[in-house]
């Protein structure tokens, strides 16, 4: 702890969004701020730093969330694996930089003042500091770009330009050199930012509300609990999954369930942790006659697989990633191999036959034979673009360290596995085109080869897992019903602010990354306006807060 127990703003989530709102602030010299992030300096695990570190990060466990899902019931009561990034950078410092913005269809569904329109400038401002481009093609994703635009997609340059749907192109990815673009790196690593500190290794258990009104936070750091006040606001920042526990172990969510589960209420917010949606998706494995050359997974296309839906026309409903193994295979089993192999209750509290289970899955991938045979595999992954499934996140216990009850209700609404079914046809016929029989597609999943529509459902039911890409659980609106304004000030209670993935209505059909800091950019800017016009309130020295 700096010593310091009084800042103007404090901002809960060194994420994402949380990078950009801390940065933003400092640079603009309104007030000291304090940034709280659960996990390490990204500095201690380098590999979240450099753009080809992206896989090895995935496979730390030092900078994920490790959790999982309640059982799915229409996913054969599987739990599936929840894992989130945590560290300065949060899911930005382990993702694969991926950086698009969505279809403009996406932000028509989103509250006024967040349209298409008014959301351009914003990324564009946000883009000049991420330095985005476009990977070059290899001859694997040109293989798979003539293979798409052989049967309905076409070719396109810019996948950020607002109009995604049939359309297959390089996606935009934020990166310098080797040097890694994202928030932490853009609005806080590479800035001079005095008024701003931050606090590592410091996991908020719960905000501190004093008439009304958000008056501190309350976390753990190395074993010690803090006490900090907020002059001005608090910003939450802490994510899809963590925001809304954080909310209700401070007495903020539904009545019911906070009573059930022994929080005192504070304000009764129905809709806290309702509208948990996310992008579930399918991986169809080929093998090739060649080594897949690309080393990024940055080939994309979108598409509208199910006719009889009510999206809107022109609205893609799935997205199709044209992944090289080579790329991230490796790393990848090494993350998701053990919690399918191990019980959940064995993953989480004995982590050295988590451990030992990994080295024995890098030993196998080290044998020649594997490495021959996973160097020529290529998948092609459906994701679920626009889910109508809504679940919810709930807390098991007043605890703070213990996890959240996580249900993204997978497939609940029908439409969602009847959309499935449809990209998974479409993306076997690009599989199935001469490009890719050329290239070879070999299809190693063997539901590929099944004509019957019942067998390929249950493929998917058993096959299916997260992208990663989890909102809507603070969801920002203009309705009363909602949590969260359309200025992202949260209803019923002064000083604070949900800036990121979790007030996401609806969720785009694209990565959620870009969006995310989008949302970061913006909350910032209302602060920034507000404080312009004077229309905060300053309880400088607060200390009758416990």
């Amino acid at each position: 702890m700096s010593g310091r127990t009084s800042f103007d703003y404090i901002i809960v989530g060194g994420g994402s969004a949380g990078c950009v709102v801390a940065g933003r602030l400092a640079a603009a010299g309104v007030g000291t701020v304090l940034l709280l992030e659960s996990g390490d300096p990204a500095e201690q695990n380098p590999e979240t730093l450099t753009a080809d570190g992206y896989k090895y990060a995935f496979a730390n466990d030092r900078v994920m969330w490790d959790r999982f899902t309640e059982p799915q019931s229409h996913c054969g009561r599987r739990r599936l694996y929840a894992g989130t990034g945590r560290g300065t950078g949060g899911s930005g410092g382990v993702n694969a930089m991926v950086y698009t913005r969505g279809d403009r269809r996406d932000y028509a569904e989103w509250p006024t003042g967040w349209q298409w329109d008014d959301v351009v400038d914003d990324f564009e401002q946000l883009e000049a500091e991420l330095d985005v481009h476009r990977r070059q093609p290899t001859r694997f994703t040109d293989a798979c770009v003539q293979g798409a635009t052989t049967t309905g997609f076409t070719e396109k340059e810019d996948l950020n330009d607002g109009d995604l749907c049939g359309f297959i192109g390089y996606e935009w990815m934020n990166y310098r050199d080797n040097e890694r673009r994202n928030s932490y790196v853009a609005f806080v690593k590479d800035r001079d930012l005095p008024c701003l500190t931050i606090e590592t290794n410091a996991r908020t258990h719960r905000l501190l509300v004093q008439d009304g009104e958000v008056a501190g936070v309350e976390y753990v750091q190395r074993g010690t609990r803090q006490i900090v006040t907020a002059n001005r606001e608090v910003i939450v920042c802490a994510g899809a999954l963590e925001t809304p526990k954080i909310l209700m172990l401070s007495g903020i969510g539904p009545q019911q369930h906070l009573e059930q589960v022994g929080v005192p209420v504070v304000s009764d917010q129905p809709e806290v942790g309702n509208n948990l949606h996310d992008h579930p998706n399918v991986a169809l494995f080929f093998h090739g006659k060649n080594k897949a050359d690309a080393k990024w997974p940055q080939l994309y296309a979108f598409h509208r697989a199910n006719g009889d839906s009510n999206l809107p026309d022109g609205q893609a409903d799935t997205c199709y990633v044209f992944w090289s193994a080579p790329a991230s295979f490796y790393q990848a089993a090494e993350r998701m191999l053990p919690p399918m192999m191990m019980p959940k209750g064995l993953y989480l509290k004995f982590p050295l036959f988590r451990h030992l289970i990994r080295r024995a899955i890098r030993f196998v991938l080290k044998l020649p034979p594997v490495r021959w045979f996973i160097d020529r595999m290529y998948g092609i992954v459906v994701i679920l673009g626009k889910p109508k499934s809504r679940g919810r996140v709930r807390l098991r216990s007043a605890d703070p360290t213990e996890p959240a009850a996580v249900d993204p209700a997978y497939y609940a609404d029908p439409e969602d596995m009847d959309t499935m079914v449809a990209g998974f046809e479409l993306a076997r016929k690009v599989a199935g085109s001469v490009a890719m029989q050329d290239w070879g597609n070999r299809c190693l999943a063997p539901s590929a080869q099944w004509p019957v529509d019942k067998k390929i459902r249950k493929w998917i039911v058993g096959a299916t897992m997260t992208t990663f890409h989890f909102a809507g659980t603070c969801r920002m609106g203009e309705d009363d019903q909602a949590p969260v304004d359309t200025r992202l000030n949260f209803r019923g209670l002064q000083g604070l602010r949900i800036a990121d993935a979790s007030v996401v209505p609806t969720v785009p059909v694209s990565a959620m990354n870009a969006p995310s800091m989008l949302i970061g950019f913006r909350a910032a800017s209302y602060i920034l306006e507000d404080y312009e016009r004077g229309e905060f309130v300053q309880t400088e020295d607060r200390t009758a807060v416990s």
